[in-house]
């Protein structure tokens, strides 16, 4: 058989669909396909079109509608899908409730064309360095998931490294009320309400996290510390009570007690607790200072002279023990009487707080 004679073979056995039946058949295949989905994926433009169909069978489909499958597009052209909207939807009735975002200012809110892992990208910039852009990328992490434990906390760590107090004290509260059995958002919340100077807030939020964890003995540390910072000094001393029969090696607790008995003038039991918080934070400046103002109150001179020591040898340039130091040297030399000792300069310098 000749060229020719296949040439023609071929011609005569191939067959080609008539144009209203192709019309048809494309688009019910891409929408079998899937690729009505895929809005966001460029398309090559003349496929665009007939995306744009499928999409249009599909809804009349799903509403029960019977529509003409093979509409002319040289008179009525399809619009192209696009890609994003700036506008956003109302929801249809059949489909899910939209996700909220909780307006407090913690959120950075974005437009992305397609999901970013910024919670990735803020892990990196802190392993760089970069704590304002990585505050800003977990804000966006929390403007896509606002219940994003895991973000919240590092957004809390992070705008307090930045000094954005605010930001982290509603990281904190957002955490407290998502995890409603945990304690330990509240504490940090509320040491960061004491440092601010925002006492009785420091104390509501306290209250709360001993109410969650009875036994946790950094609440009644915090509530302590509220407590002493706005004068109160029963509650004070009966919340750091509290914290060391929790956890009786709890140095900084010891320390907090301590300066609450010496504003309560029980020098006696403040002398007590103070030299095993001594022992227990054997580094700590302040805490031997603290010991050394309730060795000074009793009498006992020469212990308070060894405790300012320690302290200035920890910490040399300690403003606060270094007058005490130096007063009590002053004291040393005038040699004077026991019943002189304690003078209203000696009383002055009050022990710091933790």
């Amino acid at each position: 058989m000749s060229p020719r004679t296949k040439k023609t073979s071929r011609r005569t056995l191939g067959f080609t669909l008539p144009p209203t039946l192709k019309k048809a058949l494309v688009p019910s295949c891409l929408a079998a396909l899937g690729l009505a989905a895929w809005t966001d994926v460029p398309l090559p433009a003349a496929l665009r079109p007939w995306l744009a169909l499928a999409e249009q069978h599909a809804r009349a489909r799903d509403a029960g509608i019977v529509v003409d499958l093979a509409p002319t597009f040289a008179e009525a052209p399809l619009p192209i899908p696009a890609t994003h909207s700036a506008t956003p939807e109302l929801p249809s009735a059949a489909g899910p409730a939209p996700r909220v975002a909780v307006e407090d200012g913690l959120a950075l809110s974005h437009e992305h064309t397609r999901r970013v892992d910024h919670l990735g990208r803020a892990r990196a910039l802190r392993e760089l360095g970069d704590v304002s852009g990585a505050l800003t990328e977990v804000r966006r992490a929390l403007h896509d998931e606002p219940s994003d434990t895991e973000a919240l906390t590092m957004a809390a760590r992070l705008a307090r490294l930045q000094g954005q107090s605010e930001l982290a004290l509603v990281a904190y509260a957002r955490m407290g009320s998502l995890m409603p059995e945990e304690a330990s958002a509240l504490i940090q919340q509320a040491r960061l309400l004491v440092s601010l100077g925002r006492h009785a807030e420091a104390v509501r939020v306290g209250e709360e996290a001993v109410v969650r964890a009875p036994e946790d003995a950094e609440g009644y540390q915090v509530l302590g510390r509220a407590h002493l910072a706005s004068g109160e000094l029963s509650p004070a001393i009966l919340r750091f009570q509290q914290a060391v029969h929790l956890e009786p090696e709890h140095g900084y607790a010891l320390n907090n007690l301590g300066f609450a008995y010496l504003r309560a003038g029980e020098d006696t039991k403040a002398a007590e607790v103070l030299a095993r918080a001594a022992e227990l934070l054997p580094h700590v400046a302040y805490v031997h200072n603290n010991l050394g103002v309730a060795w000074e109150r009793l009498g006992r001179k020469e212990e308070a002279r060894g405790a300012y020591a320690q302290a200035t040898r920890l910490s040399p340039r300690y403003v606060q023990v270094r007058v005490n130091a130096d007063r009590m040297n002053r004291v040393a030399r005038a040699d004077l009487a026991p019943s002189d000792a304690r003078t209203p300069e000696a009383l002055s310098p009050l022990p710091e707080l933790h």
